[in-house]
This record gives C-alpha cells, structure tokens and sequence, in this order.
C-alpha cells in the first residue's frame, strides 16, 4: 500500500501508533556483569563441568522443561551443552556467580528482530542457585540487555500453566501476564497449556527501578533481603 493510502486509511478507521520499525539486533557473546555473579555465553569447555555438578541428582528442575532433561551422566549432559551452544535461537547464557561456578542457564530465543520481540526461557536454576540474589540479578541483567541494548520492544516470558513457581517469578519480576493458549504444545509426551506474560519497552523503566532497589546494597543485610522485590501487573 503506498504511503498515500495509508495516510487515508489512517484518516477514517482506528490504527496503531506509529513506532520505530528498525530492526533489532540479535542477541551476542556478551558479559553481564552484576553486583553477585555475571551472565555470560553458554561454553562447554568452561561451563558444563561445573553446571553438572549443580543439577546432578536435582531431576525435578526439568520437569517443566518442554523437551530434554534430565540426563543420566555427566557426559551426555556435556554433549546437550554442546548442541545448546551451536544453536543461534535459542541462544544460551550461563549464570556464573563469583567464584567461576557456573549454577543455572537461560536464553533469549523466539528472536523476531524485524518485529522486535524476543522471549527469556529454557530457564534452568540450579538448587544452589534458586532463591539467591543472582537468580533475580540474572534476569534483570537479561531484560536489560535485550531492552536496552537491542532494542527489543516486546519481552516475553511463557510457561506451562502449570509450573506455579514460574509463573510466580513471572509476576515478581515484572511480566504482565496475558493470558494461557490452550492445548499449546505437546511436551514430552504430555498436553501442555502455555500461560503468556510480557515487558513491553514502555514499562520497563519502572520495572528497572524496582530491580535496582531490591538489588542494592542496603537492601541486603548478611545476604538475606531487607525488603522483597514485588511487581505485579495486569493488563
């Protein structure tokens, strides 16, 4: 349709704002660096020894995830790795605390640069690293990344409707939830309904601010958090 047509069209029927239509950029090997660990590119040879050593036994943690886990030994848990790593979508980070001990990993995937939109999932936290101030720090140091520096627009989190303590951490860290598709997915051999939740650009300032206060250093006392991080949102 040529600019004069939508000019007209836009003249008489309701449409959207207009918004910067260039795309985004696609997720990269960066460091995050935060206050209680970095967030970094998925490696093998760096991380998957001591990601093992934090999951090893902990087979409940890949109940929600939709197509692998868990993992008989260390080394087809190695190899898994491996596959994650040469993948571009999704693209995995590991969540590495400060002593060089990889704990967990998370990716930005569903990457859709010419919409800008892009999703934080195949989240795995380890025991060690569950309910830890890097757990949340990690996914602020995400959000802020793909919000910031790619310019992404829309940031979505899904999950199995079922997974209570996901959709939690959803709320807490910001997602509007949206809504849940039904019959979504079939997920190792299993019906899956998928809850939807986002940030959208606009609400993240105010989701950074609540991030940065409830990380700060007087917010902590002896580790333990003087004030918990809440934003719940609807639409």
């Amino acid at each position: 349709m040529s600019a004069a047509l939508q000019a007209r069209a836009a003249a008489t029927l309701p449409v959207g704002p207009e918004v910067d239509a260039r795309p985004a950029d696609r997720p990269g090997p960066v460091t995050l660096e935060g206050r209680f660990g970095r967030v970094e590119r998925l490696d093998r040879g760096r991380h998957a020894a001591s990601l093992w050593e934090a999951v090893r036994g902990h087979d409940a943690i890949w109940t929600y995830i939709s197509a692998y886990g868990p993992f008989a030994d260390g080394a087809r848990f190695a190899d898994w790795i491996e596959s994650r790593v040469r993948l571009d979508d999704p693209y995995s980070y590991a969540i590495v605390d400060p002593a060089g001990r990889a704990l967990g990993i998370a990716a930005l995937m569903e990457i859709r640069p010419a919409m800008r939109v892009i999703e934080v999932g195949h989240i795995v936290y380890s025991p060690p690293l569950q309910r830890t101030p890097l757990a949340t720090e990690a996914q602020y140091l995400l959000a802020r990344y793909a919000i910031e520096t790619l310019r992404y627009r829309r940031y979505e989190w899904k999950c199995n409707s079922l997974n209570a303590p996901s959709r939690h951490a959803a709320l807490r860290f910001g997602f509007v939830f949206e809504g849940v598709l039904r019959q979504h997915m079939i997920a190792k051999g299993r019906n899956r309904d998928t809850a939807y939740y986002s940030i959208l650009d606009g609400e993240w300032p105010r989701c950074r601010a609540a991030f940065e206060r409830w990380l700060a250093p007087e917010n902590f006392d002896s580790g333990r958090q003087r004030r918990r991080l809440e934003m719940r949102n609807s639409l």
